[in-house]
């Protein structure tokens, strides 16, 4: 039988995680293990100043009082005694598209599951709430199922974002986009007139381009987005070498360094 990994950052209360249990749930044997409360925007962070508490709440269901990574690290480590087959994070109520992936928790989540060579997708489902979770169950099985029989390229997770509702036009092969957001800082005062910020909210920015993430979701479409570990810029490489000629730089440059 089949072992699935099931995490998110939301916590381990959100509905979503309990669609995406449904959604495993003729696949394999799940085993949740999920943060004790919500976690988003931790990007990957690991909690390394103070111990951190496992508890089982029920067979194959634990919840961890840190991040969405150290659930994945925890669970590889300590719970499970072979690796998964597949690590599923979310379902994500809220999409994670363009920019906003280097902060996902989600993403991360799946992100350390690649890092550990376990074939991993981070899914999330966009729009309002209440969310809707029905396309985004269907999305997550049949993807799943394709990922355990045709495996992924080395060293890459899949970023999925569904369309709230139990409708969507296509889906799309997608490259990451970008989305910037305006107003995303708001300047509130306390009840001594000192000043603070909230940061969230405010109103993205559209992507132009057709073929990301962002415009394939903002028209209604499932967006499927392979994402690499590498974050080399290669071209930058041959810009660096060719027009700095920084390898040409002998350790006694001083002048050229200036």
């Amino acid at each position: 039988m089949k072992t699935i990994l099931i995490t998110n950052d939301d916590g381990i209360h959100s509905p979503g995680i309990e669609a995406l249990k449904q959604a495993m749930s003729e696949l394999g044997k799940s085993v949740i293990v999920a943060p004790d409360r919500d976690n988003s925007a931790v990007s990957h962070s690991l909690t390394m100043n103070r111990p951190i508490r496992v508890i089982k709440l029920t067979e194959d269901k634990y919840t961890v009082d840190g991040t969405p990574t150290d659930c994945v690290a925890v669970a590889l480590k300590k719970i499970l005694v072979d690796q998964p087959d597949l690590l599923v994070s979310g379902i994500n109520t809220g999409a994670n598209l363009g920019d906003d992936i280097s902060y996902s928790g989600t993403v991360s989540a799946a992100i350390e599951g690649t890092m550990y060579s376990i074939p991993s997708m981070a899914i999330s489902v966009a729009g309002e709430p209440p969310y809707d979770f029905r396309s985004a169950i269907q999305i997550a099985r049949c993807m799943a199922r394709k990922i355990m029989q045709n495996s992924l390229p080395e060293n890459t997770l899949l970023n999925i974002n569904v369309p709230s509702g139990n409708r969507y036009k296509k889906i799309k092969v997608t490259r990451q986009g970008r989305r910037l957001w305006k107003n995303a800082i708001r300047e509130t005062l306390d009840q001594g007139g000192n000043k603070h910020y909230w940061i969230g909210g405010g109103t993205p920015v559209p992507d132009p381009e057709e073929d990301t993430d962002v415009h394939a979701v903002a028209n209604g479409h499932v967006s499927i987005t392979p994402i690499q570990l590498d974050l080399t810029n290669h071209a930058g490489i041959h810009y660096l070498k060719e027009k700095w000629l920084l390898e040409d730089v002998s350790d006694n440059s001083n002048e050229y360094l200036k």
